[in-house]
């Protein structure tokens, strides 16, 4: 069958909401109309639409107006893998697919986790801003404990990327099904049980009601004074000021956070002068690779909206991610 997609990028939205290396809107319109084409489909405007790739950065009220006055829509496609942000409009109530692009972008986002997880254990950040010979024991990631919390792609990769160093590894997910080369896979039940056991804690799920400091005071004083925490998720996931203190007492030993709340972090925050921290301006996965794989991922849903099959990166309403 043949498949009409909308594109609706939006330039003020994009430079307002995008990284300055993020593709402009108009590049990546070209490169999504492309996506489109080589999946079957054609572009054309929403009320001709079948499906809807949506590249504004946020406004949810302005995507649900749309859907309301175009209902041939059924699909839309999201270019992030988290979309927190729409939940509180209640779009994901209307009759319409949604797909984001989770698991999408876990390769960088996987290499990013393990570098932070390093550099925490090897005390990079304070050997970094030390401008003088100061030594430093290092620690190993061989044989450690590590706990991922979120059972996606992103933890899928890292699991991989840590079987050379034979670590014990626990996952905690909402789904019951195990994830594969996880020791364990346990529910958000178990989470208190296993902390103190637990020398590096990776945040990588999706960030909702239910997930919102999901690392609080009680989580962090469970975990060792070795352990270290780090997050490549959303910074929502850890209470900020509870992390602060947690370092400041030696609750833990370290952090490494690609995210933060809030976001931009401000200038004179004190998780920038802990040398203990190492922050990254959410930047784990490159421009280039996410409108790659974001564009892969647009062709393979063109193609499988056409064949009437399953669709990737599908949203649960029930659960936002």
């Amino acid at each position: 069958m043949e498949a009409r997609i909308a594109i609706l990028p939006s330039e003020e939205a994009w430079a307002a909401h995008g990284r300055p290396d993020s593709p402009r809107p108009a590049d990546l319109r070209s490169m999504v109309e492309r996506a489109v084409s080589a999946g079957g489909g054609v572009v054309g405007p929403p009320a001709e639409a079948d499906g809807l790739v949506w590249l504004v950065p946020g406004e949810p009220e302005v995507l649900r107006a749309t859907l309301e006055a175009n209902p041939r829509i059924r699909w839309v496609q999201f270019p992030w893998a988290g979309v927190e942000r729409f939940i509180p409009s209640g779009v994901f109530g209307l009759p319409v697919v949604f797909s984001c692009a989770k698991g999408s972008f876990a390769g960088q986002v996987g290499e990013h986790a393990l570098m932070l997880i390093l550099a925490c254990l090897r005390s990079v950040s304070r050997q970094a801003r030390t401008p003088r010979w100061d030594p430093v024991d290092p620690r190993s990631l061989h044989g450690r404990s590590v706990t991922i919390l979120g059972g996606g792609g992103i933890a899928v990769e890292l699991i991989r990327l840590l079987e050379p160093f034979g670590c014990r590894i626990r996952v905690i997910r909402r789904r019951p099904d195990g994830v594969e080369g996880a020791g364990e896979t346990l529910p958000p039940a178990a989470l208190h049980a296993v902390l103190p056991e637990t020398d590096v804690l990776v945040l990588a799920l999706a960030l909702t009601p239910e997930t919102t400091h999901v690392v609080d005071a009680a989580e962090l004083a469970l975990l060792p004074e070795h352990a270290v925490v780090v997050n490549v998720a959303r910074g929502g996931h850890i209470r900020t000021d509870a992390l602060v203190e947690a370092l400041r007492a030696g609750s833990i030993s370290a952090a490494g956070l690609d995210v933060t709340d809030p976001e931009p972090l401000p200038e004179g925050h004190p998780l920038w002068d802990d040398p203990r921290v190492l922050i990254t301006s959410h930047c784990a996965d490159s421009a280039e690779y996410v409108a790659r794989m974001f564009c892969e991922r647009v062709e393979r849903n063109v193609r499988n909206l056409r064949a009437g099959l399953p669709l990737e990166g599908v949203i649960d309403p029930a659960t936002g991610y």
